[in-house]
């Protein structure tokens, strides 16, 4: 065996050492697992429960959480859709469908696809507000109001929607109008304390009624004695 030879072969034993020796442990020459963040175990989680029941929708929409956060839009996209086949008015897997074609660049889609989600629940009060709801968790503010105004359309006096109308004005900072929609929906039904709260806090000056301390069925037999009294 020449020098050279002999260098080589040492190279190569030295370059072999620091390779396995490295991806093993000290003890029995286990191999070392890479440490999984809590994202790949509840991704891995996931995975494992649409492996035992591929139908169940909220897996798949939680899945594509977990991608549209990553940024990975074409899975996400796949899994809002799987979400949508085995739940079709699922609002949350909607609203994040048109969100990761608007970020995935699909402008033209993004903005049919939220128009066919908005339409399908153009007669429908709650259905509106409840898309209104996430479209506004996935920040897209202009669908979310759209939906809001299209749900008061059908229920104009509904506190619920007037509060959430009033709400969202207030988190733009539009204090008048969000003084006007929460003003109306107390005015539906003044037993909102935190609407009050936000009133007094633009100057409106309102006064939540007390609750009656006397139950339906005691008012009831205060009312029958008081009958019989005046019988007798």
């Amino acid at each position: 065996m020449t020098g050279r030879t002999r260098i080589e072969g040492l190279v190569f034993v030295i370059c072999t050492l620091l390779i396995f020796g490295g991806c093993n442990s000290g003890k029995g020459g286990k191999v070392k697992e890479v440490a999984k963040t809590p994202t790949d175990k509840k991704r891995e989680a996931l995975l494992k429960k649409i492996d035992n029941k591929f139908e169940d929708p909220e897996s798949h929409y939680e899945l594509g959480q977990l991608y549209q956060a990553d940024g990975m839009w074409s899975q996400a996209e796949y899994c809002y859709n799987t979400t949508l086949s085995f739940d079709p008015v699922h609002r949350d897997a909607q609203a994040a469908l048109v969100k990761v074609l608007r970020d995935g660049g699909s402008t033209a889609k993004s903005e049919s696809t939220a128009d066919v989600f908005i339409n399908q629940v153009v007669a429908s009060a709650e259905g509106s507000l409840r898309l209104g709801l996430a479209f506004q968790k996935q920040g897209l503010d202009d669908y979310a109001l759209k939906c809001y105004k299209q749900a008061l359309q059908s229920a104009p006096d509904s506190a619920r929607i007037n509060r959430q109308i009033g709400y969202y004005y207030l988190s733009k900072g539009d204090k008048a109008q969000a003084k006007e929609y929460l003003a109306r929906s107390f005015q539906l039904n003044a037993q909102q304390p935190d609407v009050a709260g936000e009133l007094g806090k633009m100057g409106v000056a309102v006064r939540i009624p007390r609750k009656s301390q006397t139950s339906p069925e005691k008012l009831n037999n205060i009312v029958e004695k008081s009958e019989k009294k005046s019988g007798q």
